[in-house]
């Protein structure tokens, strides 16, 4: 059992992709501190994921965009475990849709809080936590909003984006401290945000509705790709693998671990600037 032993927390684990993750970790051997905001669906999926695995299901309810909240939480995993081993900042909105013209301003904020806060804050109190017990693993969940324009989903872009650049610096300044910190983009997947998109689908292009439909058709296979991503970064076969953006359905990350090199001297699966000479093109260097 590949997390036999270790300890999870998981933010927006009451449901949707979070709850697929803590699935999977449980099956995998790991007991689990689910954290969401409404007591009743986390209650549920808690009895639900408990009954199906044996496995050890804790809850706290949390808004991550709440510093308190966060703090409790992270009391509780301390309390329960001394530390956790392992953080997946999975809880997330689509945020408003529409134009950000459109008068929006406060669900604006409010998504940055949830998407983005929400991950840094956690982020940085469970990884004090992590460098008292010798180390851990930080999962962000991001997506596809990071690394293209979103059009009509602007707070969700920026949100997911800044997280990833948040995750490539966060696993800098962590590397010494045995401390993985990695970003997934787990594609499409049949969850509330993915009916949030579909608002705008119109903007997001043919091949999102195509997507949106066979996942209606058939989720599972997509819900397990990217939770059996999640697995492998929590596990000690990824050891060393850090501040990068994986995709679970494009990248081959079941054997990332053969490329550390690779990985560690260059910017592979990170966020970066294209120049001209990228693309082929012989101006835009500066001539000093």
């Amino acid at each position: 059992m590949k997390l036999a032993g270790r300890h999870a927390v998981i933010t927006g684990g009451s449901q949707g992709f979070g709850y697929h993750i803590a699935r999977h970790f449980l099956a995998e051997g790991a007991s689990v501190l689910l954290a969401a905001r409404t007591a009743d669906t986390l209650a549920h999926a808690a009895d639900a994921l408990a009954a199906a695995s044996k496995g050890n299901v804790h809850t706290c309810v949390c808004d991550v965009a709440i510093e308190n909240d966060v703090d409790r939480l992270m009391s509780r995993a301390a309390d329960l475990w001394r530390a956790p081993d392992i953080l997946v900042n999975c809880a997330g909105v689509a945020g408003p849709r529409g134009p950000i013209t459109a008068g929006t301003w406060n669900e604006w904020k409010d998504a940055i809080a949830i998407n983005l806060h929400g991950t840094v804050y956690p982020s940085v109190v469970c990884a004090e936590l992590m460098k008292a017990n010798g180390g851990g693993k930080i999962i962000n969940i991001s997506g596809g909003g990071a690394t293209k324009p979103l059009p009509h989903l602007s707070a969700y872009a920026a949100s997911k984006a800044g997280m990833v650049r948040f995750t490539e610096t966060l696993a800098m300044e962590l590397k010494e401290d045995r401390i993985d910190v990695n970003a997934v983009a787990p594609g499409v997947l049949a969850t509330r945000i993915m009916d949030n998109f579909l608002e705008v689908s119109d903007q997001l292009g043919k091949s999102y509705e195509a997507e949106a439909e066979r996942q209606r058709r058939d989720s599972l296979p997509a819900f397990d790709l990217a939770s059996r991503l999640c697995v492998y970064l929590a596990s000690p076969e990824s050891d060393g693998i850090t501040g990068r953006l994986i995709s679970a359905q494009w990248d081959p990350w079941e054997s990332l671990h053969e490329h550390r090199e690779d990985l560690d001297t260059t910017d592979i699966y990170t966020l970066r600037r294209i120049i001209p000479a990228e693309r082929g093109k012989t101006w835009g260097e500066r001539e000093v």
